[in-house]
């Protein structure tokens, strides 16, 4: 016997005990969103790979470690996208539509090349939101606050905002400056990966996840002291707006997100509810992003929700949505019941918008049949027999009290809707 084909390790398969809550959490994000006026955008997963790395940066774990790159048979270098905005602006900028205000958002899978654990894996999947053409600081708080209600439309608890500036690029390019100085000063305290960066990406350090490293990280120069004019005044108002709105968050002056076409603005939500996984959701503004990847300067801003993650979350806080229930399993047995069991089901679809019916198909013995309609979870089993089609009749159990009773046809369509 062959040897079973498997997965490839960190991607899953999302079972059918699993994606009716898929579906739900997908759809609710969906509701919110069209009611903020943002329209979907669909986009290839694989791009060239140029586009990432002029995107994300050279010096970056995503480029430099995570990415599945490949040439096809033109010889072309192609990579299934690691994140979304990247694509999302060229296709954009390649339909024209950077010529006014643009509301966006996409959903799908993304990959990167990464060791598998817990709400991180190889093929993962994201909600992503963009904004362009709007100059902040009112569009940062319609994001953040748009956030907000996700979680309040799902029930979301335990989970806290985080927001920071990181100026503009003048004032980052200065504050980098000054951050080299002060990471040399304490070079030997440095781990191996801060002295890689420390001179290539120097606010990936203030990032770092070692514990190591975290008493360093916390002395270190804040950005914030050392933000241009308008983007101080930008933060403040849209601390402001947050305030106003009567939502809590955090400002954390080491937030400055992994990927180099952020500025200014910065948030993320963020739990503790599933271990060093916590990110649920990430964005912030990268005006410069559009004319870096050859287009017409425009203002931009977008965010990133995971979804792996929020479904861990929801489940971890049992919030995971209620999933409605089969109406009705329809079991027959005998040859004219067998016939007649389809041409009634399909009646009863016309009949009743929305009935969640499943006809018993494959023969069976009433006994098997009534185990199948039990594990179903239907509210009622519809039962018809040879004898039953003569007279026109259907027996109906209420599977959670054991009751029955026989239906003509004609009331059938009634009783199922009371």
């Amino acid at each position: 016997m062959a040897e079973i084909i498997r997965s490839i390790r960190g991607m899953n398969d999302i079972l059918p005990e699993k994606t009716p809550y898929w579906q739900a959490v997908e759809t609710a994000l969906k509701e919110v969103l069209t009611g903020y006026g943002y329209q979907e955008i669909r986009f290839p997963i694989v791009e060239k790979t140029e586009l990432f790395c002029r995107s994300i940066g050279e010096v970056t774990d995503i480029v430099e470690k995570e990415m599945y790159t490949f040439a096809d048979r033109n010889g072309d270098n192609l990579t299934l996208r690691p994140e979304g905005t990247a694509g999302c602006v060229r296709a954009a900028m390649q339909n024209g539509m950077l010529n006014q205000t643009q509301r966006l958002w996409y959903m799908g899978p993304m990959f990167r090349h990464e060791r598998p654990q817990k709400g991180r894996y190889r093929q993962f999947h994201q909600l992503g939101v963009e904004a362009y053409g709007f100059s902040g600081p009112d569009i940062d708080a319609e994001m953040i606050l748009m956030t907000a209600r996700l979680w309040k439309k799902l029930g979301l608890k335990g989970i806290s905002l985080q927001i920071n500036s990181l100026g503009s690029i003048e004032a980052r390019l200065a504050y980098r400056e000054v951050l080299i100085s002060y990471f040399e000063a304490n070079k030997e305290t440095l781990d191996e990966d801060s002295q890689r960066r420390l001179h290539t990406n120097p606010l990936r350090i203030l990032d770092s996840k070692n514990p190591e490293m975290q008493a360093l990280n916390e002395a270190a120069p804040k950005l914030l002291d050392h933000l241009d004019e308008v983007s101080k005044q930008e933060f403040e108002a849209l601390c402001q707006n947050l305030d106003d709105a009567g939502l809590s968050y955090e400002i954390n002056p080491r937030l400055v997100r992994g990927l180099d076409y952020y500025g200014k603005t910065v948030f993320e939500w963020v739990t503790d509810h599933l271990g060093s996984q916590g990110t649920v959701c990430a964005g912030g503004r990268y005006d410069g992003l559009v004319e870096q990847l050859g287009g017409k300067g425009a203002t931009a801003i977008g965010f990133a929700i995971g979804l792996d993650r929020l479904i861990a979350l929801l489940e971890a806080m049992n919030s995971l949505p209620k999933i409605e229930k089969i109406d009705a399993y329809l079991v027959a047995v005998g040859e004219q019941a067998s016939k007649q069991s389809l041409q009634l089901a399909e009646t009863l679809r016309d009949q009743i918008p929305g009935l969640k019916l499943i006809t018993h198909c494959g023969g069976g013995s009433f006994k098997s049949q009534f185990k199948r309609a039990d594990r179903s979870g239907a509210r009622w089993t519809l039962i018809l027999g040879d004898d039953e089609v003569a007279k026109k009749v259907i027996g109906v159990k209420t599977m959670e009290t054991g009751e029955q009773e026989t239906i003509s046809w004609e009331a059938l369509t009634t009783y199922l809707t009371q």
